[in-house]
Protein backbone atom coordinates (compact mmCIF):
# COMPACT_ATOMS: atom_id res chain seq x y z
CA UNK A 1 0.00 0.00 0.00
CA UNK A 2 1.34 3.76 -0.40
CA UNK A 3 0.02 6.97 0.26
CA UNK A 4 -1.54 8.99 -2.82
CA UNK A 5 -1.66 12.80 -2.58
CA UNK A 6 -5.26 13.81 -1.86
CA UNK A 7 -6.47 16.92 -4.46
CA UNK A 8 -7.86 19.59 -2.98
CA UNK A 9 -10.55 22.54 -4.64
CA UNK A 10 -9.47 24.18 -7.21
CA UNK A 11 -7.91 21.21 -9.00
CA UNK A 12 -10.01 20.61 -12.25
CA UNK A 13 -10.40 16.51 -11.20
CA UNK A 14 -12.58 17.48 -8.46
CA UNK A 15 -15.40 18.81 -11.03
CA UNK A 16 -15.33 15.92 -13.54
CA UNK A 17 -17.35 13.12 -13.76
CA UNK A 18 -15.56 9.79 -12.79
CA UNK A 19 -15.90 6.91 -15.46
CA UNK A 20 -17.09 3.25 -14.72
CA UNK A 21 -14.56 0.35 -13.82
CA UNK A 22 -14.86 -2.31 -15.94
CA UNK A 23 -11.88 -4.05 -15.14
CA UNK A 24 -12.27 -5.61 -11.54
CA UNK A 25 -8.18 -6.64 -11.20
CA UNK A 26 -5.21 -5.84 -9.37
CA UNK A 27 -4.76 -2.35 -10.92
CA UNK A 28 -8.73 -1.93 -8.59
CA UNK A 29 -7.04 -3.81 -5.77
CA UNK A 30 -4.39 -1.23 -5.13
CA UNK A 31 -6.04 1.62 -5.85
CA UNK A 32 -8.30 0.67 -3.16
CA UNK A 33 -5.51 -0.59 -0.51
CA UNK A 34 -3.94 3.05 -1.07
CA UNK A 35 -7.16 5.07 -0.84
CA UNK A 36 -7.77 3.41 2.58
CA UNK A 37 -4.66 3.96 3.47
CA UNK A 38 -4.46 7.22 2.53
CA UNK A 39 -7.84 8.01 3.85
CA UNK A 40 -7.61 6.03 7.88
CA UNK A 41 -4.47 5.65 8.39
CA UNK A 42 -2.34 9.07 6.87
CA UNK A 43 -5.75 12.11 7.56
CA UNK A 44 -7.95 10.13 9.64
CA UNK A 45 -11.11 10.63 7.49
CA UNK A 46 -14.31 8.50 7.10
CA UNK A 47 -14.45 8.29 2.99
CA UNK A 48 -12.62 8.75 0.32
CA UNK A 49 -13.26 8.79 -3.38
CA UNK A 50 -11.22 8.35 -6.47
CA UNK A 51 -11.65 11.76 -7.91
CA UNK A 52 -9.91 12.92 -4.59
CA UNK A 53 -6.86 11.36 -5.13
CA UNK A 54 -6.95 12.30 -9.19
CA UNK A 55 -8.32 9.72 -10.66
CA UNK A 56 -11.41 9.43 -12.57
CA UNK A 57 -12.98 6.02 -11.16
CA UNK A 58 -16.44 5.09 -9.95
CA UNK A 59 -15.09 4.08 -6.66
CA UNK A 60 -14.97 4.91 -2.79
CA UNK A 61 -14.02 3.58 0.19
CA UNK A 62 -15.96 4.32 4.09
CA UNK A 63 -15.28 3.74 7.25
CA UNK A 64 -17.52 5.48 9.83
CA UNK A 65 -16.20 3.46 12.88
CA UNK A 66 -19.43 1.04 13.10
CA UNK A 67 -19.85 -2.32 12.91
CA UNK A 68 -19.80 -2.08 9.02
CA UNK A 69 -15.99 -1.53 8.99
CA UNK A 70 -14.10 -0.63 5.87
CA UNK A 71 -16.19 -0.98 2.88
CA UNK A 72 -15.47 -0.62 -0.60
CA UNK A 73 -17.55 0.50 -3.19
CA UNK A 74 -16.97 0.39 -7.10
CA UNK A 75 -19.64 1.43 -9.60
CA UNK A 76 -22.32 2.89 -6.48
CA UNK A 77 -25.54 3.68 -7.58
CA UNK A 78 -27.97 5.39 -5.18
CA UNK A 79 -31.61 3.68 -5.64
CA UNK A 80 -33.47 4.88 -3.07
CA UNK A 81 -33.47 7.61 -0.39
CA UNK A 82 -35.96 8.42 2.41
CA UNK A 83 -35.91 11.28 4.58
CA UNK A 84 -34.01 14.49 5.28
CA UNK A 85 -31.37 15.12 8.21
CA UNK A 86 -29.13 18.29 8.46
CA UNK A 87 -25.66 17.27 9.05
CA UNK A 88 -22.18 19.14 10.18
CA UNK A 89 -19.89 17.86 6.45
CA UNK A 90 -15.94 18.51 6.11
CA UNK A 91 -13.90 16.92 3.28
CA UNK A 92 -10.24 16.04 2.80
CA UNK A 93 -10.49 17.74 -0.68
CA UNK A 94 -11.75 21.55 0.91
CA UNK A 95 -9.07 21.45 4.18
CA UNK A 96 -10.35 24.62 6.72
CA UNK A 97 -13.93 24.55 5.70
CA UNK A 98 -17.03 22.96 7.08
CA UNK A 99 -21.02 23.47 6.81
CA UNK A 100 -24.37 21.95 7.06
CA UNK A 101 -25.57 19.73 4.12
CA UNK A 102 -29.21 18.70 3.65
CA UNK A 103 -28.56 14.61 2.84
CA UNK A 104 -31.18 11.46 2.80
CA UNK A 105 -31.54 9.77 6.54
CA UNK A 106 -32.00 6.51 4.68
CA UNK A 107 -30.43 5.14 1.42
CA UNK A 108 -30.52 1.70 -0.70
CA UNK A 109 -27.23 1.85 -2.11
CA UNK A 110 -26.00 -0.72 -4.67
CA UNK A 111 -22.51 -1.69 -6.10
CA UNK A 112 -19.74 -3.86 -6.21
CA UNK A 113 -17.09 -5.12 -4.72
CA UNK A 114 -13.23 -5.10 -5.36
CA UNK A 115 -13.83 -8.66 -7.53
CA UNK A 116 -16.70 -7.34 -9.24
CA UNK A 117 -19.60 -9.20 -7.28
CA UNK A 118 -22.80 -7.00 -6.81
CA UNK A 119 -24.44 -6.07 -3.24
CA UNK A 120 -26.89 -4.10 -1.91
CA UNK A 121 -27.22 -2.16 1.06
CA UNK A 122 -29.24 0.38 3.48
CA UNK A 123 -27.79 2.64 5.44
CA UNK A 124 -28.94 5.22 7.40
CA UNK A 125 -27.65 7.54 9.80
CA UNK A 126 -24.14 8.64 9.16
CA UNK A 127 -23.08 5.84 6.97
CA UNK A 128 -26.14 7.06 4.77
CA UNK A 129 -24.60 10.71 5.22
CA UNK A 130 -20.87 9.43 3.96
CA UNK A 131 -21.93 7.05 1.09
CA UNK A 132 -23.96 10.23 -0.51
CA UNK A 133 -21.13 12.58 0.32
CA UNK A 134 -18.52 10.45 -1.55
CA UNK A 135 -21.20 9.47 -4.44
CA UNK A 136 -21.09 13.15 -4.83
CA UNK A 137 -18.03 13.45 -5.67
CA UNK A 138 -18.39 10.55 -8.50
CA UNK A 139 -20.10 13.36 -10.07
CA UNK A 140 -17.91 16.25 -9.33
CA UNK A 141 -20.16 17.89 -7.03
CA UNK A 142 -18.21 18.78 -3.37
CA UNK A 143 -19.80 19.60 -0.44
CA UNK A 144 -19.10 23.08 -0.69
CA UNK A 145 -22.10 23.29 -3.67
CA UNK A 146 -24.86 22.19 -1.47
CA UNK A 147 -24.52 24.11 1.98
CA UNK A 148 -27.05 25.35 4.13
CA UNK A 149 -24.85 26.91 6.53
CA UNK A 150 -20.77 27.47 6.37
CA UNK A 151 -18.60 27.58 9.14
CA UNK A 152 -14.49 27.80 9.21
CA UNK A 153 -12.74 24.46 10.19
CA UNK A 154 -11.21 24.85 13.98
CA UNK A 155 -8.48 22.19 15.23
Amino acid sequence: MALREIVTVGDEVLRKRAREVSSFDAKLGILLDDMTETMKYDNRGIGLAAPQVGVLRRVFVVDVGDENGLMEFVNPEIITTEGSVISEEGCLSVPGRSGCVNRPERIIVRAHNRSGEPFELKAEGLLAICICHESDHLDGVLFIDKLTEQEEATD
